[in-house]
């Protein structure tokens, strides 16, 4: 399966490519500012939630627009490319029914066109960062490994909620709750473990978005070497909800066109 999965990717990458860069410039057709709302989008939730919980609610933590920043672009990836695949073969039909390819060729799609958004964001950190005049380590290395880890823990999951979610009507609906749950339970505008001392600690460490998020903080704000025990155990969770999601994908898309 594995060599199987390689070649496809190979063989439809570029197809890939050509889908998110459709996809976002249908995104921004109609839109008086165009892309620049990808920048404002994200800065404009920052600003709101800086205000809220630094200045309302009298947070304390270091560097807090840039604490928050870092947050929030990792979760709207993730939250993004996760909602978008529930019914990503329905939207998808008229392609689908014509020309044979993995289904999961649009997750791929879905997941460069949320990576280059997410990009902009990560650019965004950078001129914060100047702007606050953060030191930078050696640390920042683990940038690659983090954003590795998201983008395939992400796959894996788009992967199996795309699946049921040709079958499941109100999967989306599902999604969208958890996800909302999840949003307050991953720290995106407060430290767990400080504002949860007793448990907070586990509740960051194994909750994989808390995970890797507090890692990307630890690496790029407070130049610490993120905890690599359980940066290890959430790729190696993220490989094997991949392979799950693929070999799910692969056993069962033939069906899909019936369900759809």
């Amino acid at each position: 399966m594995i060599n199987r999965f390689l070649t496809d990717i190979r063989k439809y990458f570029s197809f890939s490519v050509t889908s998110a860069r459709s996809q976002l410039k249908t995104e921004v057709a109609s839109s008086y500012l165009n892309w620049i709302w990808w920048i404002l989008d994200p800065l404009c939730f920052m600003l709101i939630y800086t205000y809220i919980f630094g200045y309302v609610f009298k947070s304390n933590e270091q560097y807090f627009p840039v604490f928050i920043f870092v947050g929030l672009s990792m979760w709207d990836f993730f939250n993004h490319t996760l909602k978008s695949s529930v019914k990503i073969v329905k939207r998808n039909k008229s392609v689908v029914s014509r020309v044979y390819f993995p289904k999961y060729i649009l997750i791929v799609a879905q997941l460069l066109a949320d990576a280059f958004k997410m990009a902009i964001s990560f650019g965004i950190v950078v001129l914060m960062m100047i702007f606050f005049k953060i030191p930078i380590s050696w640390n920042v290395l683990f940038f690659i490994p983090i954003i590795a880890t998201l983008m395939l823990f992400t796959f894996g999951c788009s992967c199996i909620v795309m699946h049921f979610g040709v079958y499941v009507e109100d999967l989306s609906n599902v999604v969208n709750i958890a996800l909302r749950f999840l949003f307050y339970l991953t720290g995106i505008f407060y430290n767990i473990k400080k504002r949860i001392p007793d448990i907070g600690a586990y509740l960051n460490d194994f909750n994989p978005l808390a995970s890797l998020i507090s890692a990307m903080r630890d690496c790029l704000i407070y130049c610490r070497t993120p905890n690599l025990l359980f940066l290890g155990i959430w790729f190696a969770v993220s490989v094997v909800l991949a392979v799950c999601g693929v070999a799910l994908v692969y056993k069962e898309e033939n069906s899909y066109l019936k369900a759809v």
